[in-house]
């Protein structure tokens, strides 16, 4: 049976109704009220209507975090239409399949990226109109033109949508793979706003203020949805590249509470010193996801912070909602009853188990993939009913990682079962390895992985970034190492870079340091 739920577009319009002159919006020197906001919004979405754009219509937009991409999602969602976005710091070529894979009808994109609009068009035949953030080209609409001409139509009714009814084609970072269109909906979604208010941000109000320092067309995305419910504003850096001493100056100035981080992105602001040098003590929750934080930042990170960590654990898939480890429960001691190298609980109406390879549900402290299932489980990935069969097998989502669960059922991820080896027929994940040297007062990051060998079938390979101004070299790794753990878990071969290679989310990306091993 359909069922007709509220259109998520319309978030957007109850808070312009409810807080119309309440700070939205700031970036540099442009301030916008909920109400300004909201007519923007209104004015493409009639815009794009008159040009036929409509229900089930692919919207993909690419454009660096500015105020069209923050307005291109509630757009989409009030048209019934899927918001598509990019990171923008993908190459021609991989836009062009996603554009290709998408089907997206509308192209909407930022100043300087005329080249991948061409990629496009070459790649695909489903693009109707190309929309430019800047200046357009022949045969393009101005995103600033086509609102102005549509202002007059007034207030833009949010289409009726269902469950089901897909809002955002959440791409992943194909760092093992070509990207797959994860499909998130009205439905699923609603439950994920919810949830993250619940778990993540208790006490979220219009006059907390968010800072964004990460890219809107991913996870800071589903969390800047996250502060429009509550009418909270968003205040993004004037710059594109992120300058800590930016980040704690707006921290100051405009008491920021919350903002979504990455582990990559957290470290690089408090091993900054401007983080001694501005007032930070309005931050309450300063989330971190999208992969485990290693111990040794962790600690320094509550050092100079306080008690105002968050994390939670989740794939696009699910939206960030599988477990969560809440501020009082991060610590800098490791006393025998903090939980060091937890990502927390499962989330409120989300369940999580691990699983062997038959499906089985394992034990407490026993190792198998994590799986979960609840509502906030995205509706499958489009147009691949071989990742679907493979993600959903025995009725749970798998997500790919390997860990266990305590007897409180708190989640320890040991690893991605894609980064595993077998070295001399034992199983070894990095995840462990990995943390170990990060205990190492001069390795700043690290990537362990497994390459072939003939004797033990695959050995360890350890790429060590040093700290600024340290130098360090094998002899001194491999002292290091020694009595921390097995043999077999040893690296075999160590090499030190100066810098590693990372998605647009700030991963380290293990298929390119494989590569440029040439492994």
């Amino acid at each position: 049976m359909l069922s007709t739920v509220k259109n998520l577009g319309s978030l957007l319009t109850d808070v312009s109704h409810r807080l119309p002159h309440e700070l939205a919006y700031v970036q540099g020197t442009q301030r916008y009220t909920w109400q300004e906001l909201n007519a923007r919004v209104d004015a493409m979405a009639h815009a794009l209507q008159q040009l036929g754009v409509g229900h089930g219509d692919k919207i993909l937009v690419h454009s660096k975090n500015r105020i069209q991409l923050f307005e291109s999602c509630w757009v989409a969602f009030k048209l019934g239409a899927v918001w598509v976005p990019t990171n923008v710091r993908i190459t021609e070529h991989e836009i062009s399949y996603l554009a290709q894979h998408s089907g997206a009808s509308v192209i909407i994109y930022d100043e300087g990226y005329e080249s991948h609009v061409l990629a496009c068009h070459e790649a695909s035949t489903s693009i109707k109109h190309v929309i430019a953030i800047g200046e357009p080209n022949e045969y393009e609409h101005g995103y600033e033109k086509l609102i102005a001409s549509h202002r007059p139509k007034g207030e833009f009714q949010a289409v009726d949508v269902q469950y089901d009814d897909p809002l955002w084609f959440f791409y992943t970072s194909g760092t093992t793979g070509m990207p797959k269109a994860g499909i998130l909906t009205h439905g699923q979604m609603a439950f994920v706003i919810t949830n993250h208010l619940a778990d993540l941000m208790p006490g979220l109000t219009h006059q907390s203020r968010s800072l964004v320092v990460a890219p809107l067309s991913h996870g800071a995305g589903i969390h800047a949805l996250v502060n429009v419910a509550r009418g909270a504003a968003s205040i993004v850096p004037a710059g594109s590249r992120l300058e800590p001493e930016e980040v704690w100056a707006l921290v100051e100035k405009y008491g920021v509470d919350n903002m979504f981080t990455v582990p990559t992105i957290v470290k690089i602001l408090v091993e900054h010193d401007s983080v001694d040098r501005y007032d930070h003590s309005s931050l309450k929750y300063v989330i971190y996801a999208g992969a485990p934080m290693y111990r040794s930042d962790q600690k320094h990170a509550l050092q100079k912070l306080g008690k105002v960590l968050v994390q939670y654990y989740g794939l696009g898939e699910v939206t960030g909602n599988i477990t969560v480890l809440p501020a009082a429960l991060h610590d800098a001691d490791d006393s025998p009853d903090a939980r060091v190298g937890t990502c927390g609980y499962a989330r409120t109406g989300m369940e999580v188990a691990i699983l062997d390879e038959e499906g089985r549900r394992l034990a407490p402290f026993e190792t198998g993939e994590i799986c979960v299932r609840g509502p906030a489980v995205f509706k499958g990935y489009d147009n691949n009913d071989k990742a679907n069969a493979e993600a959903f097998r025995f009725g749970w989502f798998h997500t790919g990682d390997i860990g266990h669960m305590d007897a409180q059922q708190f989640l320890y991820i040991t690893g991605r079962h894609s980064d595993m080896y077998i070295s001399g027929g034992s199983n070894v994940y990095p995840r462990e390895i990995e943390e170990i040297f990060l205990t190492h007062d001069q390795v700043s990051e690290i990537a362990v992985l497994g390459i072939p060998d003939e004797k033990w079938g695959e050995v360890g390979v350890a790429v060590i970034v040093p700290k600024a101004g340290t130098i360090l070299n094998t002899e001194e790794m491999q002292s290091f190492i020694q009595g921390r753990v097995a043999r077999y878990k040893q690296p075999t071969h160590y090499f030190f870079w100066e810098h590693m290679p990372k998605s647009g989310y700030g991963k380290i990306v293990k298929k390119e340091i494989r590569k440029m091993l040439s492994y």
